[in-house]
């Protein structure tokens, strides 16, 4: 005589929840995002460097045509305004080396922009600096090509003399400068959040 088969018990069924996973509140790493500039970080480096370079070039306009060259006009203290030439880079380096300065220059501008097409977003301040940089150098850039020299007008007396663009160059690295700081300080915090910790 056969006894009943018995009932197998209910086999447990897995459940599978999306989204489930124990490291599902880790943030995502900053090497899996992409750096690149997209179009608004474009759009303000070219407004920054067309800004510039129009101050620039303007206030450059205004010496020449007011001022004869080697002339000065003290405006406060050691600080005059001396219409002077510049056939080198910025502050009188490399004087009378302009077919150098040109090239240097160039390939300068050519970095700075394969720099910020790869790395645009990694700081808001990026666009800022980098387009004071490319708005001063293009435009010294634009004179050498068309004068042969750059026109400087600001005097420290005890500085070599400079202009705008000078000055937006030496602003715009130590804005590049201060947002590499502030990127890495802001990669740091975010490594050791507590939502990164396991």
């Amino acid at each position: 005589m056969s006894e009943p088969a018995r009932a197998e018990p209910p086999r447990a069924q897995l459940e599978v929840r999306v989204g489930s996973a124990t490291n599902a509140l880790q943030p995502i790493p900053g090497a899996s995002r992409s750096l690149a500039a997209g179009s608004v970080q474009w759009i303000e480096l070219a407004l920054v460097a067309v800004a510039a370079a129009c101050a620039d070039q303007l206030t450059k306009a205004l010496v020449s045509g007011r001022l004869g060259l080697g002339n000065a006009v003290d405006v406060l203290g050691p600080f005059t305004i001396h219409h002077v030439r510049n056939t080198g880079i910025a502050f009188g380096l490399f004087a009378d080396s302009t077919s150098i300065v040109i090239v240097l220059t160039a390939v300068a501008i050519g970095t700075l922009i394969v720099f910020f097409a790869r790395s645009g977003r990694r700081h808001p301040l990026l666009p800022v600096a980098v387009g004071l940089v490319l708005g001063g150098s293009a435009s010294n850039l634009v004179d050498r090509l068309r004068l042969g020299y750059v026109t400087d007008f600001l005097d420290l007396d005890y500085w070599p003399a400079f202009n705008l663009a000078d000055t937006f160059i030496v602003v715009g690295v130590g804005l590049l400068f201060l947002s590499f700081v502030a990127a890495d300080r802001s990669s740091a915090a975010v490594g050791t959040s507590p939502l990164s910790r396991s």
